[in-house]
C-alpha cells in the first residue's frame, strides 16, 4: 500500500492499518455500550419507558453534530492534534456518564460521548489518504472491519461487564482505554497537515454546496441512512424483546449480541468487490438482504423457539448488509477527491447516523405502542425505501444514455 508525495513513494505498514482499525473500533464502541443496557440505565436515571430510545439517540445526535462541525475541520487542521483533543473530550464524557445519577446529566454526557467519538471518522479518511487508488477499497474495508467489530462487540461487552459489576463499569473501563489510546495515537499517528487553509466559517458553508452538487454523496448517504435506521431500530428494540418475551438476562442478551459480530466479515469482502467494480451489485444485495432479515422474523410465532433462532439469523444477516453497504458507500465517497475528503465523509456519516438516531427513537416508540411486531414492520420498510430510491438511479442512467444516443444521432 503506497501513497505518493511529489515524486516520492512511501509504504503504509500493516501494523499502522491494524492500529487504525483497532482505534476506530475502540472509539466507535462508545456509541453503543448503552444499547443493550437501556433497561438498567433507564431505571437508574429515572427515564420513562417511552423515552428509553433517547439513551442511544442522544449519543447519535452528538455524533452527527461532531460529524458536521468537527470532522470538516480535518480539512484545515493537522489531524493528529485534532484527534487527540477530541479523544480527551470523549474520555471525560465517559467518566461523567459513569457517575451520573440524573437523566439530564447522563444525557449531556451521552451527547459529548457522541461528539468526541467522531475521531473514528477522522482516522478512516486518514487511512484512505495513505492508500493507493487501486487498493483504497481494501484499506478502507480493513479499517472499517475494525470499526464495525467495535460497534458489534460493544453490545455483548457492555452486557457481560454489566452482569458482573453493573452498567456503570463499562463506561469507567472505556474511559481508561480511551485515555491510553489517546497517548498512543499522540506518539505514533503520522502527521497530516492539509495543504490549503480555509476559514472555518467558509468551510462549514461549503457543506451545503458539496451536498447540492455531489449526487453520489446524496445517494450513498441516504442509502446508508435507511439501512442504518433499520439496524439501530433492531438493536434498540431487540434487547427489550428478548428480556420481555424470552426472559433473557443481561448475559443471555450479550450472547445474542455476539452473533452480530460475524456481520463484520462483509466489510473487507465488500471492499474487494468494490475495487473490482461491483459497487452497484453489492448495494442492491445489501438492501435485499436487510429486507429479508426483517421479513424472516415473521415466519413463526414470535414467542416460539424457531422465532428465536430466526432472530439470531436476522441479527447476523442484517449486520452483514449494513457493514457491507457502508464500505461500498465510503469507497465511493473517498474516490471523489482528497482536498474535501473530511467534509465529504462528515456529510456522509452525519446523514446516515441521523438515520440511525431516527431508527433508535422510532424503535423505542414503536415497541411501546405496538410491541415487537410494529417495530419490526417499520424496520422492514426502511431498506425497502432505500431499494426504491436505488432503482431511480438505474432509471436515470437509462434516460441519460438514451439522451446521449439521440444527441449523437442528431
Amino acid at each position: 500500500m503506497r501513497i505518493e508525495s511529489g515524486n516520492q513513494e512511501r509504504r503504509i505498514s500493516k501494523w499502522m492499518v491494524l492500529l487504525l482499525a483497532a482505534a476506530c473500533g475502540l472509539i466507535a464502541a462508545n456509541l453503543y455500550y448503552a444499547q443493550t443496557l437501556v433497561g438498567p440505565i433507564r431505571d437508574a436515571i429515572g427515564l420513562s419507558s417511552t423515552a428509553t430510545g433517547f439513551i442511544v439517540t442522544v449519543t447519535q445526535i452528538g455524533y452527527v453534530i461532531g460529524l458536521l462541525f468537527i470532522v470538516p475541520v480535518s480539512d484545515i487542521v493537522e489531524n493528529r492534534r485534532l484527534s487527540v483533543g477530541m479523544l480527551l473530550v470523549a474520555a471525560l464524557a465517559l467518566l461523567t456518564a459513569a457517575f451520573a445519577t440524573t437523566a439530564p446529566l447522563f444525557l449531556l454526557a451521552a451527547l459529548l460521548i457522541g461528539i468526541g467519538s467522531v475521531v473514528a471518522q477522522i482516522l478512516v479518511p486518514l487511512a484512505a489518504s495513505l492508500a493507493a487508488e487501486e487498493q483504497r477499497g481494501l484499506v478502507v474495508g480493513n479499517v472499517m472491519s475494525g470499526l464495525l467489530l467495535g460497534i458489534m462487540l460493544a453490545r455483548p461487552a457492555a452486557s457481560f461487564v454489566a452482569s458482573l459489576w453493573g452498567w456503570r463499569a463499562i463506561f469507567i473501563l472505556s474511559a481508561v482505554v480511551i485515555a491510553l489510546l489517546t497517548v498512543l495515537l499522540a506518539y505514533v499517528l503520522p502527521a497530516r497537515k492539509p495543504t490549503k487553509t480555509v476559514r472555518y466559517g467558509k468551510l462549514i458553508l461549503s457543506l451545503g454546496s458539496l451536498w447540492r452538487h455531489t449526487p453520489v454523496l446524496r445517494r450513498r448517504a441516504l442509502y446508508q441512512a435507511s439501512l442504518f435506521g433499520a439496524f439501530s431500530l433492531f438493536w434498540t428494540v431487540v434487547p427489550l424483546h428478548l428480556a420481555d418475551r424470552f426472559g433473557m438476562s443481561q448475559q443471555g442478551i450479550a450472547w445474542f449480541a455476539l452473533v452480530g459480530v460475524g456481520g463484520a466479515i462483509a466489510a473487507p469482502i465488500a471492499g474487494r468487490l468494490a475495487d473490482r467494480g461491483w459497487s452497484k451489485a453489492m448495494t442492491v444485495t445489501a438492501m435485499v438482504v436487510a429486507v429479508l432479515s426483517f421479513l424472516a422474523i415473521h415466519l413463526f410465532d414470535r414467542h416460539s423457539t424457531p422465532a428465536l433462532i430466526l432472530l439470531f439469523v436476522s441479527a447476523f444477516t442484517l449486520d452483514m448488509a449494513v457493514s457491507g453497504n457502508l464500505v461500498v458507500g465510503q469507497r465511493s465517497i473517498y474516490a471523489l477527491g482528497n482536498e474535501a475528503r473530511g467534509r465529504l465523509n462528515g456529510l456522509f456519516m452525519s446523514v446516515f447516523f441521523t438515520g440511525g438516531a431516527i431508527g433508535s427513537s422510532v424503535g423505542g416508540w414503536a415497541y411501546e405502542q405496538g410491541g415487537w411486531g410494529l417495530a419490526s414492520w417499520i424496520g422492514t420498510a426502511l431498506p425497502l425505501l432505500a431499494l426504491g430510491y436505488f432503482l431511480t438511479e438505474r432509471r436515470l442512467e437509462k434516460v441519460g444514455k438514451a439522451a446521449e444516443g439521440v444527441s449523437s444521432a442528431g
